[in-house]
């Protein structure tokens, strides 16, 4: 598991309460992990923090499962 991943999936995992093994990539944020519309933009906005980015409402509307947000958390930082 990269780096990115790790850090995302242990935001996610810490955010919502679950265990980390919860938090693979193909799972929802909502319908698997069971993330309300704010729960995901605060996730967001942790994200960005953690990572130094400004994620675009554009892209956030895109991002609906954990690896959704490793992918462009990767692609920014390549």
């Amino acid at each position: 598991m990269g780096h990115i991943s790790l850090r995302v999936k242990t935001i996610i995992a810490s955010y919502l309460d679950i265990s980390a093994e919860e938090v693979v990539d193909t799972a929802s944020l909502a319908d698997d992990l069971g993330a309300d519309s704010l729960e995901i933009m605060e996730m967001i906005m942790r994200l960005e923090e953690e990572f130094g980015l400004d994620i675009g409402d554009d892209v956030i509307e895109k991002i609906s499962t954990v690896g959704d947000a490793i992918k462009y958390l990767e692609s920014m930082r390549a």
